[in-house]
């Protein structure tokens, strides 16, 4: 394929479509909630009503609000209806031509939509993901073609330096610095790794992307390939999504069909092949040298570094790992510039973050919004607030690696040094929000009984560390403990997060340690009557 067929795939794509769309959206969220009767209502009555020469239902990805799902909206006029039943599908059809519509209207400007700027999620709802002709009309796979015929892979990898990308999964590391490491460790091959190992509890950025937008990660790696000089990829997801898995091995299909993975790309000497790798479920896998692992066929433990997977990761070779948003970000950064992506954001953490967000908020689903954008924007404004006028006791980010931040931080704004100063992380984007209802005590021994049972336990200060550190906060919401059982369990966590291999040990006690630092009263009053003098602050 070269530049003209693709430019006449997107001329024909567009050609095609009909006056009115409706868009319907067919992520997860919305399809268990009956999206799929939905859009067969829909196309039902746009038969019988005889529409069928200019109105076009499409079953499209995320639309983001997936508390009010099933989400249909009705184009070029831009109406958004939520909840929609089967049973009220039929009356959107004629409300065209004038009926009553008994779908209930959703305000698309109220802050959750205007508040948010999308980068990675500037296709999700709007194109169809199974369909590569719908992702090349909205601009898909021109950046790998400016990359592959125009650019050299140190130009790449220049780009993507300047444009301040650190990785999206978790603790921040700048993306140009670990494509440039890939590329000048040498070996007989390299590779390119997509960990779409999602499993933070309540988290669900990277599998909406995933179902709603699959070619648009298959670019960013097929970029991120030519640039370290890698001929294969894998993408590791998990196999409790099972719409991703589809999505993908679709996209990866269409796309060898097409030429755009598979050998001599764009009429030029660079081959890249994607497989995908289905993950049991197991948290641990998410830590690199576990993925690749995985990936190898072996157990999925970590095991120490360096050597680093830059320099040894598949197979003994030079490996890069990204995750999925931050692939995500990758063609646009192409298309647009790196000066363009560096313009948003702040200082030090540039570009967009997507979070899920979720817990005691009235506005629960897909967020993203621009580096720096404090917690109360994202929790108040763009959720809505706790419901029933409760009040926002904390926010948890980072997932069990993370921490809870409480509401008199809310100001705070959402960048990787600013969420590490009040001992929680980015992580890969959960945002579980809390209200006045919640104990934080219990919310630690939740997250700690989720580390005790996802360890791998290779390592002992993990996997019997994490054990203890549950059963002591066990006896205190049992309030069985004593005062010195609140000394241990901080000095516990201390030695858990300084000793353990790799990351899950290191930050399983993050929420422990967080709760303790801004809820503490919590835990002195669940002590026994007889030992509730309060030890000594941290």
């Amino acid at each position: 394929m070269d530049l003209v067929e693709l430019q006449e795939i997107c001329e024909q794509e567009l050609a095609a479509q009909k006056p009115i769309r409706i868009r319907v959206c067919t992520a997860a969220g919305c399809l268990s909630s009956g999206a799929h009767d939905v859009q067969k209502r829909l196309e039902e009555a746009v038969e019988h009503a005889s529409l069928g020469a200019t109105v076009q239902v499409c079953a499209v990805g995320c639309m983001r609000l997936c508390c009010e799902g099933p989400l249909v909206q009705l184009d070029p006029e831009s109406s958004l209806y939520e909840r929609v039943s089967s049973d009220q599908a039929a009356s959107i059809v004629s409300g065209l031509n004038g009926g009553a519509v008994t779908a209930r209207r959703c305000d698309s400007g109220q802050p959750f939509f205007a508040r948010q700027k999308s980068i990675v999620l500037e296709n999700c709802g709007a194109i169809e993901p199974e369909r590569i002709e719908s992702y090349i009309a909205a601009g898909g796979y021109r950046a790998l073609y400016e990359v592959v015929r125009e650019m050299n892979p140190a130009e790449v990898i220049d780009a993507v330096s300047r444009s301040g990308l650190r990785g999206r999964g978790g603790a921040g590391y700048p993306t140009g610095l670990k494509w440039g490491a890939v590329a000048k460790n040498q070996g007989p091959h390299k590779y390119v790794v997509c960990n779409a190992d999602e499993g933070d509890p309540g988290a669900f950025m990277d599998r909406s992307v995933l179902e709603s937008d699959p070619h648009r990660v298959l670019e960013g790696m097929a970029i991120a390939a030519y640039a370290v000089g890698a001929d294969m990829g894998y993408i590791y997801v998990r196999g409790e999504y099972p719409l991703a898995i589809r999505r993908l091995e679709t996209g990866i299909r269409q796309a060898r069909r097409l030429g755009l993975l598979g050998t001599q790309i764009f009429e030029s000497p660079f081959n890249f092949r994607v497989d995908l790798r289905i993950g049991a479920g197991a948290f641990v896998c998410g830590e690199e040298t576990a993925l690749l692992a995985s990936i190898e066929g072996r157990r999925g433990s970590p095991r120490p570094r360096p050597p680093y997977p830059a320099a040894s990761g598949l197979w003994g070779n030079p490996t890069l790992i990204n995750n999925v948003e931050t692939f995500a970000n990758i063609p646009v950064i192409i298309r647009n510039g790196p000066d363009w992506f560096a313009a948003i954001g702040t200082e030090k953490s540039k570009g967009t973050k997507v979070f899920a967000l979720a817990g005691k908020i009235r506005n629960t689903g897909l967020v993203e919004v621009p580096m720096g954008t404090s917690l109360r924007e994202i929790v108040e404004e763009i959720g809505g607030g706790a419901p029933e006028g409760g009040k926002i006791k904390a926010v948890q980010t980072g997932g069990p690696s993370g921490g809870c931040i409480p509401a008199a931080a809310l100001d705070t704004p959402v960048d990787y040094e600013s969420l590490v100063q009040l001992g929680s992380i980015m992580g890969s984007g959960g945002m579980i929000v809390m209200d006045e209802t919640t104990n934080m005590v219990d919310v630690a021994k939740f997250f700690m009984e989720f580390c005790k049972d996802e360890s791998c336990s290779k390592c002992i200060p993990c996997r019997a560390g994490t054990v203890q550190l549950h059963r002591l906060l066990t006896r205190i919401t049992e309030r069985k403990a004593t005062a010195d059982d609140l000394a241990r369990l901080e000095s516990l966590c201390q030695m858990v997060k300084l000793t353990s291999l790799c990351g899950l040990g290191q930050s399983a006690p993050n929420p422990v340690l967080s709760t303790l630092r801004y809820f503490r009263n919590e835990y002195l009053e669940l002590l026994r009557d007889d030992a509730r003098a309060p030890s000594s602050p941290m």
